[in-house]
């Protein structure tokens, strides 16, 4: 059996941004590699510079196994409750099942306790299944789905649909035409 204490938890450097990036790659806006890696080194500044964000990175027996960036935020931009954002708690795929992301979530715990902060949220990829799992075993339950897509994308969808809906209304209308029309030509021969 592997023991927790091999887990030792630290704030982010400068020289974690290429871990950081390979790490969160998924996380990171698409983009070449020197801007992604300038984001990272932005976000380890900003976490250094800030009462309110701190940006962890976990090492299992020497190596780096995992990082997350806690910051003191709301809820939503509606529920104006404070609550500590566990954005992208990530463990390196060799090192699951060694306590790295318990000790990423305990490291959230601190920092919420620290700030005085009552409440947990993140954000887990709704395909990433293993990731669901663990955040629903530590009482963390689905408030929202969150969606993203580009707005040429979305603007375009909302042009079909536009389309659909002005098509599917005047062949609706015309329709209801022929059958008006049928019913005055039916009433008129009975009239007859």
């Amino acid at each position: 059996m592997v023991s927790r204490s091999q887990v030792v938890l630290r704030c982010a450097i400068g020289t974690d941004a290429m871990f950081l990036a390979e790490l969160w790659d998924t996380s990171l806006r698409r983009s070449d590699p020197t801007v992604r890696l300038a984001d990272v080194l932005t976000i380890i500044a900003t976490a250094q510079a800030s009462s309110v964000q701190r940006l962890v990175v976990a090492e299992y027996d020497g190596q780096r196994a995992g990082a997350v960036l806690l910051e003191v935020t709301t809820v939503s931009s509606l529920n104006l409750e404070a609550a500590v954002r566990v954005q992208s708690p990530t463990v390196v795929p060799a090192l699951r099942r060694h306590g790295v992301g318990r000790a990423l979530m305990e490291a959230a715990l601190a920092f919420a306790d620290e700030q005085d902060v009552a409440s947990l949220a993140t954000a887990v990829g709704s395909g990433a299944r293993e990731s669901n799992r663990f955040m629903a075993r530590l009482a963390l339950s689905p408030m929202a789905t969150y969606r993203t897509a580009p707005t040429t994308a979305v603007r375009a969808r909302l042009r079909g649909q536009r389309s659909a809906a002005t098509a599917a209304g005047s062949s609706g209308r015309q329709v209801t035409r022929i059958v008006a029309a049928r019913r005055s030509m039916r009433r008129t021969r009975a009239a007859r």
